[in-house]
């Protein structure tokens, strides 16, 4: 077996799928060859409507260390271009149709920073650590990561961590908004369970036409006859009656995504 792992493994259990990213060795490192398997893997959950909720953690000590760019200057178009970039692959990310948690079990540096960003929710150990390098290498980042930076974490944080390459700890992480929840490792599995079960209670239609809403209003591309339309079918579903009749009869609902 190699002894840096290997491509991020993709688990489904009922209605959760997890992807771990599987490079130990080197801090998870995302290798080139990663991100084809990782866009296949984001296919594999859009094409299965039975997942509701979907976790990326990482193996071992480290969430990741980001992207491979040890022979960036041979190729220097690789980031932003062709038929698996790492910026396409995060897009394909962002875009996932159920919501995503981070599982941040340790820090997070570079490219899997936006990474993290793409995710819905991150929620991360109190030693947790990031910092984004960019600057310091000689790298401008890619556009859509700063769009992320900003509309995520405000232009002041996004300067700061850009601009100065600072490495910052998990309280500052949680203050600035990078994670929505810091805990200590040992509560790690409980608070990420239970917010991916909550998750997956919801019903799925509401919340995956929402979560497209929210991401294209951040991203200043809100696309209003799109959500008007998906309000009016969430209006016309199944888990809607359902719904109504759960809050009346004072039970728990059963949506089923129709």
């Amino acid at each position: 077996m190699d002894q840096d792992g290997g491509t991020p493994i993709l688990s489904v259990a009922g209605m959760r799928a997890t992807i771990r990213l599987n490079r130990p060795s080197v801090h998870n490192r995302i290798e080139p060859e990663d991100l084809r398997t990782l866009i296949a893997h984001f296919a594999a959950i859009d094409a299965d409507p039975a997942i509701r909720v979907v976790i990326i953690t990482g193996t071992g000590r480290s969430f990741s260390s980001g992207y491979h760019l040890g022979d960036l200057a041979s190729r220097p178009a690789a980031e932003v271009t062709g038929e698996a970039s790492f910026e396409q692959m995060l897009e394909k990310l962002e875009n996932l149709r159920a919501p995503v948690i981070c599982r941040l079990n340790g820090g997070v540096y570079g490219g899997s920073t936006d990474l993290a960003l793409c995710c819905d929710f991150r929620i991360g150990v109190d030693t947790a650590e990031m910092f984004m390098p960019a600057a310091r290498l000689g790298l401008h980042y890619y556009p859509s990561g700063m769009v992320r930076y900003v509309s995520r974490l405000g232009l002041n944080a996004a300067k700061k961590l850009f601009l100065t390459a600072e490495k910052i700890a998990a309280p500052e992480m949680l203050a600035i908004g990078y994670l929505t929840e810091m805990v200590p490792a040992s509560e790690l599995d409980a608070r990420v369970d239970a917010l991916a079960d909550r998750l997956a209670a919801m019903a799925p239609l509401a919340v995956q036409g929402v979560k497209r809403s929210l991401n294209e209003i951040a991203r200043g591309q809100f696309d209003v006859p799109a959500a008007l339309l998906r309000a009016k079918e969430s209006q016309a579903s199944e888990d809607l009656r359902e719904g109504l009749a759960a809050f009346r009869e004072k039970r728990v609902p059963v949506f089923k995504g129709r």
